[in-house]
């Protein structure tokens, strides 16, 4: 479980780097950036147990 987290969020963290490198416009990329985070955090809050809903992320 653990591992899978690390992996995740190395993931994350290159994608999040790679939109920044992008030349897009800076509020989309403020937008992207604030999905991704909040999916991060949910998907975090479900491995944990603390959120549990029929979505699978």
């Amino acid at each position: 479980m653990l591992i899978s987290i690390i992996v995740t969020l190395v993931i994350v963290g290159v994608l999040l780097y790679m939109v920044n490198i992008l030349p897009l416009d800076p509020t989309i990329k403020q937008i992207i950036h604030v999905l991704v985070i909040l999916l991060v955090f949910l998907y975090l809050l479900q491995v944990f147990g603390i959120f549990s809903s029929g979505i699978r992320l």
